[in-house]
């Protein structure tokens, strides 16, 4: 049997009864929708202050994808693989615990921490004490150290029921989603759009994704990618939307219009103005940016303050005081730095001499200038999509991309998972050659290859693997395709 024991986010532990009864209740739906998916004996119960989750398999591969899913759903601050069992004697509790953790300690530093509940002839001081002892005796290369040890062994007797933390794990922490609400989050692919996305999911908000297109089909097929692994990796609980909004006419009217200087703040009004319109049709109540103090020219106090004019919807800014290097960290953390580094920065080049300190008035005056239909028309035609569908419209897309079952002599495949997936899951073929080369790194590693060889990409669900072909599609590349595997 696999058994996890689930610890909620200790905000939410504070709140009033009704209110954490709510997140509870989330959190256990959102576990039962994820998890389900890895194995439908699945059970998860709540039971107030925790949640268990067990399944009565006791294969560890599905044992590991488990945790994997606990660490990024939102509201679980911690959680523990568990072993469950009776026990007739201190000593028999003692044997037990050594059974699970002989391994694990040799070399190792360790305490013992023993939470009891129940009437026995012993205390929690006591347990600790025999079984740190025992250990001690029976690993030789172990050593106790009470304060900072390598591993904690932990233990919980809860009357006749012996429970043993096999391995701990750090969650996500934050609030379940989405008991905060909605927001739409202005991507760009980039560090900042990414963490600022992260963080809002983190608090418990179902983030939605806003893309103003300034790149054409490749830079969409970028951001297309960040999205739908931010919403797979920690939001896959709940259906959010993809939104896309032309903004290449907008930026032509700008540059023919807008003075020099005040071009960067004028897009960025228009692009709060689009995403006003875009979030009243979804019924959304506020927006997302990436946006930090000082970054760059438009993120000033002064011209912030000119931006957020043109609407009355709230603005969130998460990273408003983090420094770059802090962005990057988290961007490393969740798994989206190698993605973000290959996304181009299109906004930074529309203005070489940008203001810092606009003045509302000046702006208004160059704004009087410019054609607000081809705003309106641009917002209008907004293309909405559920997340989910990406590989569906991923498959529109790169309709002239052949994907193939059979693979011909001589092609050779490009598995483009990330490595975990390629590690877990090997692609084995006897009569190809496969080589690894993850998604975030196509853009750069694919001009390496052979180039009188044809390529076919492979992925799990074939999402990546379409979009990446579009991509290089986009590049020119003429020698690429998408490899199916038979089921």
């Amino acid at each position: 049997m696999i058994e996890f024991i689930v610890k909620l986010h200790p905000e939410i532990s504070i709140k009033s009864k009704s209110v954490r009864k709510r997140q509870t209740m989330l959190l256990e739906q959102n576990l039962k929708t994820i998890l389900l998916q890895l194995d439908p004996s699945i059970v998860v119960r709540n039971l107030y202050d925790h949640l268990t989750v067990m399944s009565p398999q006791g294969d560890e591969a599905l044992a590991q994808k488990m945790a994997e899913q606990l660490q990024c759903i939102p509201g679980i601050v911690q959680f523990a693989r568990m072993q469950s069992s009776e026990f007739s004697s201190l000593h028999d509790i003692f044997e037990q615990v050594l059974a699970v953790y002989r391994d694990q300690l040799h070399g190792k530093t360790f305490c013992v921490r023993v939470r009891r509940q129940g009437n026995h002839d012993f205390s929690s001081i006591e347990a600790e004490r025999y079984i740190g002892g025992g250990l001690n005796q029976h690993i030789p290369t172990a050593q106790v150290k009470l304060k900072q040890p390598d591993v904690t062994v932990l233990v919980e007797i809860r009357k006749e029921k012996l429970i043993i933390v096999r391995r701990a794990y750090q969650g996500m922490g934050g609030f379940p989603l989405p008991s905060q609400g909605d927001v739409l989050s202005l991507i760009s692919g980039g560090f900042d759009s990414a963490v600022a996305s992260y963080l809002m999911i983190r608090k418990g908000l179902r983030t939605h994704y806003l893309f103003f297109n300034l790149g054409g089909a490749a830079h969409e097929t970028g951001v297309r990618q960040m999205a739908f692994y931010l919403w797979q990796k920690y939001s896959l609980s709940h259906k959010v939307k993809f939104v896309s909004v032309d903004f290449a006419p907008v930026v032509t009217e700008i540059l023919e219009k807008i003075d020099n200087g005040l071009m960067g703040v004028v897009l960025k009004r228009m692009m709060m103005r689009a995403a006003t319109t875009v979030a009243d049709s979804l019924n959304i109540k506020a927006v997302v940016t990436g946006e930090s103090i000082g970054q760059v020219a438009s993120q000033t106090i002064v011209n912030l303050n000119v931006i957020d004019r043109v609407t009355e919807m709230l603005i969130l800014r998460p990273l408003v005081y983090q420094d770059k290097q802090e962005i990057i960290d988290i961007a490393r953390a969740i798994g989206v730095e190698d993605l973000a580094k290959t996304m181009p920065e299109y906004c930074g080049v529309i203005s070489k001499s940008p203001t810092i300190n606009a003045v509302l008035a000046d702006v208004n005056a160059a704004e009087a200038r410019f054609d607000f239909s081809i705003l309106e028309k641009v917002s209008e035609d907004a293309k909405v999509l559920d997340i989910r569908t990406v590989e569906y419209q991923a498959g529109q897309q790169v309709a002239t991309i052949d994907t193939e079952a059979v693979l011909p002599e001589g092609a050779v495949v490009l598995d483009v998972r990330a490595p975990d997936e390629a590690e877990r899951n090997p692609l084995q073929l006897d009569s190809h050659q496969v080589i690894e080369l993850p998604f975030y790194k196509i853009a750069s590693g694919f001009a390496e290859l052979a180039k009188d060889k044809q390529y076919y990409l492979y992925c799990d669900r074939g999402v990546m693997s379409r979009l990446q072909a579009l991509l290089l599609k986009e590049q020119g590349y003429q020698n690429v395709a998408v490899y199916k595997k038979d089921k």
